[in-house]
């Protein structure tokens, strides 16, 4: 499939985030090479930037303008991790578990923010790693919560790297159990003893902006404790869509939990949930929508909309847990677990 040509907005953040990671302040002729463009392309651009404040101009070099230091410092205040930061928390000292922060990228996961336990210090944080689909948690609630349409980047990956996408076993099983549950399981996946249970965070059907998953060692997640560890996660994604959209918590997710002698079935709906036109996303994703605006230059604002609206389904009992999970206490590695996330 060929290259989209890139746009304004495309050469503009090109040349930006050329001047802030260079090692020493570049020269035009520098950044034109590094982006791909032709010097006089880039000089346009860049007066445009400099007039702005992204980009400070000092002699024949180029340094980060105000603009972008005064948007470091928005961002340490209002990212996705600080608004999400108190929710993780939260959790890791409800559940007593390792937390994590996802976000959607091309064709699978990444982890932003981790909150550990002392007692789980063994088991990799794994933040800032990148993760696929077929091996975690967190990016399988991800997917099963994409419109079927969107998924085929993540499903690909796992296919090249030798997962089966068909049968019992396959990946599209686990997409359906999460996708009908609302949750994603696994069991030693990527490692053992390591175990986790991931759910997506949704403003909106079909648009996954991040998810928070709870890990920790298999024992954790036995069958008598699994319901409750599912419904404090619930809670806290609820609350963080809530924060995320600008909602009343009774906006965002209405569940219910009922349990009889058969087991446990939970239900979710989810009503009344508003979006703000303020919220943008720029992230690798499909499905998601995403805007992206560089003043100042030609044709610099442009917006994509996908649709795809996929509604939620509500839940029905869980898959028979794996036969493999001890439900007895197993004993702690000693040595660093690369954990799942």
């Amino acid at each position: 499939m060929p290259e989209a040509p890139r746009s304004a907005v495309d050469k503009a953040l090109d040349l930006v985030e050329a001047v802030a990671r260079a090692s020493q302040p570049p020269r035009l002729t520098d950044l034109a090479e590094e982006v791909g463009l032709h010097r006089a392309t880039a000089y346009r651009v860049l007066v445009d930037l400099v007039r702005r404040g992204w980009v400070l101009r000092a002699g024949d070099r180029y340094l980060p303008g105000t603009a972008v230091l005064q948007l470091s410092s928005s961002a340490a205040r209002n990212s996705l991790g600080a608004l999400a930061g108190s929710v993780l928390a939260a959790l890791s000292e409800r559940t007593g578990l390792m937390v994590n922060l996802q976000v959607p990228e091309v064709d699978r996961s990444r982890v932003i923010d981790v909150v550990r336990p002392d007692r789980l210090a063994m088991i990799s944080s794994l933040n800032g790693r990148a993760l696929p689909v077929h091996r975690f948690a967190g990016p399988l609630a991800l997917v099963a919560a994409l419109a079927p349409a969107e998924r085929g980047p993540y499903l690909r990956a796992a296919e090249e790297s030798g997962h089966p996408l068909d049968g019992p076993e396959g990946l599209l099983a686990d997409i359906e159990e999460a996708e009908r549950t609302g949750f994603a399981v696994e069991y030693g996946r990527n490692e053992q003893p390591v175990a986790s249970v991931a759910r997506a965070v949704l403003t909106r059907p079909g648009a996954p902006v991040c998810a928070l998953t709870l890990v920790g060692l298999g024992p954790d997640f036995d069958e008598a404790r699994l319901p409750g560890l599912r419904e404090l996660l619930r809670e806290a994604t609820d609350e963080l869509a809530r924060i995320l959209s600008g909602t009343e918590a009774s906006e965002v997710t209405g569940s219910t939990e009922t349990t009889g002698a058969a087991g446990t079935t939970e239900t979710t709906g989810t009503t009344g949930t508003t979006e703000t036109a303020e919220t943008a996303r720029v992230t690798g994703a499909a499905g998601t929508t995403e805007a992206a605006e560089a003043a100042g230059v030609t044709g610099a604002a442009e917006t994509a909309e996908t649709a795809g609206q996929a509604s939620p389904q509500p839940e029905s009992p869980s898959r028979p847990l794996s036969t493999s999970l001890s439900l007895s206490p197993s004993p702690s590695p000693s040595t660093p677990t690369e954990g799942p996330a």
